[in-house]
């Protein structure tokens, strides 16, 4: 691959042509945040915090880092005042509409935002619609089990119309890459409620505790052709 020499905040760095700067910034150790990045999935850049500023041929100007690839040879800054005031913009717009995410509210005391002047809706709980939900059970779980309904302040995430959905595997993917805990999942014995269903566990055939649901596996047996006996062994005995 090709190399290019970029400038982060001063140091010369090597990159591959086409590499991502959010992922070259982080190798190199140089901090940005981000709530709707995850390396296993797609980017859509939905967040908006991990705005940079980039320098070339005597121009500057803002860029999602996530989205943006390095092609010729850039100054690149992730912290300058344009950045801090277009990242505390944006954490006060979630402030007030998620009030209640922890990691929201952590986020924002860093760059020093105590409250919104925005106010504060609870309607949303602390759905932030960054789709990292959405795209991992599309990309990863291939089942498409949630979407988007509605548009502009209303719109939200969860199974189509709202209601329990019927392809949902009981999985939970979408909670482990929720980065604000909206995502409720709870096992209790052998069942798993998610999305308003419960789903039943299936024991490991060897030491005996429940670890999966039983949709789960057969949607991996059906899609992979492994037995589903043989997909009865938890990770903890593989």
């Amino acid at each position: 691959m090709e190399k290019v020499k970029v400038k982060i905040n001063g140091k010369e760095v090597w990159a591959e042509k086409g590499e991502y700067i959010l992922d070259v910034a982080r190798r190199e150790g140089f901090d940005i945040p981000t709530l709707c990045f995850n390396p296993q999935v797609s980017r859509e850049g939905r967040c908006r915090l991990c705005m940079v500023e980039i320098r070339w041929n005597g121009r500057s100007r803002l860029v999602t880092s996530c989205l943006y690839p390095i092609r010729e040879e850039i100054e690149i800054f992730t912290d300058t005042e344009k950045v801090r005031l277009v990242r505390k913009m944006v954490l006060e717009l979630l402030l007030a509409r998620n009030p209640g995410a922890e990691v929201v509210r952590k986020l924002a005391r860093e760059y020093g935002i105590k409250e919104s002047r925005f106010g504060a809706d609870s309607e949303f709980g602390k759905c932030i619609l960054c789709g990292l939900c959405v795209r991992v059970c599309r990309e990863v779980e291939a089942v498409e089990a949630l979407g988007y309904s509605g548009r502009g302040v209303i719109k939200k995430v969860g199974p189509a119309y709202g209601e329990p959905s019927d392809v949902c595997i009981g999985c939970g993917a979408c909670a482990f890459v929720c980065p604000t805990g909206h995502i409720e999942m709870e096992d209790v014995g052998d069942e798993r409620k998610i999305w308003g269903r419960v789903f039943k566990l299936e024991r490991c055939s060897r030491c005996g505790k429940y670890f999966a649901p039983r949709d789960q596996l057969k949607w991996i047996s059906s899609k992979t052709g492994v037995p589903y006996d043989e997909l009865k062994i938890c990770p903890d005995c593989r």
